[in-house]
């Protein structure tokens, strides 16, 4: 949903901004759509989106300009403004994302996390169980463990839900701000140039 606009090598998106885009993409679809939860598949495009989340990350901190966070901060006031002057017809460009963009991007991320997170809650067992005479649980602290599971894989479920929904609403955003804008906004994610 952003407007970005040309660096001094004529570029929107560098390589990595599109690389980790499209691939996170692909991994949210896959795993969401594709693959059963409880497939060793689904683990580890998990922890790949993961990490490419992170590398995102990382580059938001030091890639260059149109992929700084500075570039497209947070502000509700100015993606109600940008809502409002499209309905009126008017236009502007932006660095990077627009402020609607912009928040749609950090609320995908901040999703991704989630899911991510309690996935990884969910896959590894910090502690597991042997029987020694130093760990042994008794029915109460299995219970225990098993609510805890059961509310960890409750929130992996509603926020991977929640990411599928954000990303429908991701999509219809950029066709919409394409019509008004009348760009392709999907080409500068492909090949990185502004079309």
């Amino acid at each position: 949903m952003g407007e970005p606009t040309q660096g001094d090598d004529g570029r929107v998106w560098d390589p990595l901004v599109r690389l980790t885009h499209w691939t996170i993409a692909l991994a949210v679809v896959v795993n969401g759509f594709l693959i059963d939860g409880d497939a060793l598949a689904h683990v580890w495009i998990g922890y790949t989106a993961l990490g490419l989340l992170a590398l995102r990350l990382l580059w938001g901190l030091i890639g260059p300009d149109n992929a700084r966070f500075a570039s497209f901060p947070i502000s509700l006031s100015g993606a109600a403004r940008h809502v409002a002057g499209l309905t009126r017809g008017e236009h502007r460009e932006y660095p990077s994302h627009n402020p609607l963009g912009a928040l749609m991007v950090y609320a995908l991320w901040a999703m991704l996390l989630l899911v991510s997170v309690t996935g990884v809650m969910l896959d590894g067992e910090p502690f597991p169980e042997h029987e020694s005479a130093y760990s042994q649980h008794n029915d109460n602290e299995e219970e225990e463990d098993h609510e805890g599971t059961e509310v960890i894989e409750n929130m992996h479920e509603v926020s991977a839900n929640l990411l599928l929904l954000l990303a429908v609403l991701h999509v219809g955003g950029v066709v919409l701000e394409s019509r008004f804008s009348r760009r392709n906004l999907v080409r500068p994610m492909i090949f990185g140039d502004k079309s």
